[in-house]
């Protein structure tokens, strides 16, 4: 089955709140990751996960991406 929906990389608010740098470096990063989406080689480094199996934290982590009330998600 393919999928005829454009997929897009979206940052979502808050998602680099954690982050330990300053602008230049957290830019930077972003770009990284833009330019790994772009070429294909992001989604070639992804891999199937075990929801059932998964650490509790990373899948309260998904849940709450998942249900963002201002709609922003990460990849879409």
């Amino acid at each position: 089955m393919t999928n005829d929906k454009e997929v897009k990389l979206v940052f979502a608010p808050g998602c680099f709140d954690s982050f330990e740098g300053d602008q230049s470096e957290l830019d930077s990063l972003m770009a990284e990751i833009q330019a790994a989406f772009d070429t294909g080689e992001l989604m070639g480094m992804s891999r199937p996960v075990d929801m059932e199996t998964m650490d509790p934290e990373d899948l309260a982590a998904i849940e709450r991406a998942i249900n963002n009330k201002d709609g922003a998600r990460v990849l879409q």
